[in-house]
């Protein structure tokens, strides 16, 4: 335990001395909220606190799925990660770092969104609400920073941020965190439900009420898979340089 707080106050100290990463990172879903939602979510006060909430799963996923996934790839080439390698610290250490790191930036991007919605809208939640909305939120958050990992292992550093961007951008309109999945066109509304986004807003919404046991279910499915591709993902990456 006390390997892995050590080495996320280290992921921690060198991104928030880096403005170019802080400021984006925590900025672009509020901003992106109030450009092209906001105006909606004061209209339609019914469907407005369903609308943050999906703000909120697409500032998560943001932080962990491309600026931690970009990041590791970019990281994996330079002279710091290969003396990291060398320090007692198991692969799992190191993974459960890079995860608490990553959730406390996805939880201050995630507030922005909230911070933004309660201040300019009727949004409301209680306090209940707001507990299981952060309970969900925590675990969305893992999922995706496990997401993010097996990218930045698996891609060169030069293909990591189309990739992230790509994955980000089609899982966010599929998953329904911009237009309600009954809007969706067929072919998307088909694939859906088999998104992580989209299990991952699900379960975001039924904080309203009772948090949902499928979305739960699936994305401990997506949580073991994305494990398990992280894990070969860095076993790959040490067997290549260091075998």
């Amino acid at each position: 335990m006390r390997q892995t707080l050590v080495y996320a106050r280290m992921q921690w100290l060198q991104l928030v001395r880096l403005p170019g990463f802080l400021i984006p990172t925590l900025g672009f879903p509020a901003l992106f909220f109030t450009f092209f939602d906001l105006g909606y979510a004061r209209a339609h006060a019914s469907v407005a606190p369903y609308l943050v909430l999906s703000y909120v799963a697409f500032a998560i996923i943001g932080v962990t799925l491309f600026q931690f996934g970009v990041g590791i790839a970019n990281e994996r080439a330079t002279p710091w990660e290969r003396y990291l390698r060398t320090l007692p610290a198991s692969v799992a250490v190191r993974f459960a770092g890079r995860i608490l790191v990553a959730i406390c930036f996805a939880f201050m991007a995630a507030a922005l969104v909230v911070a933004v919605a309660l201040a300019t809208t009727h949004v409301h939640f209680t306090f209940a609400q707001t507990l299981r909305i952060a309970v969900c939120a925590l675990a969305g958050g893992v999922v995706f920073t496990l997401f993010g990992i097996a990218i930045g292992y698996w891609c060169t550093p030069k293909s990591a941020i189309p990739v992230a961007n790509l994955l980000y951008l089609l899982l966010s309109f599929a998953g329904g965190l911009w237009v309600p999945p009954s809007e969706l066109p067929a072919f998307a509304a088909a694939v859906s439900p088999f998104t992580p986004t989209r299990q991952f807003a699900e379960l975001l919404w039924s904080a309203l009420g009772t948090p949902s046991l499928q979305a739960v279910t699936a994305l401990a499915i997506f949580a073991a898979i994305f494990g398990v591709l992280a894990a070969a993902g860095y076993r790959r990456d040490e067997r290549q340089k260091y075998a």
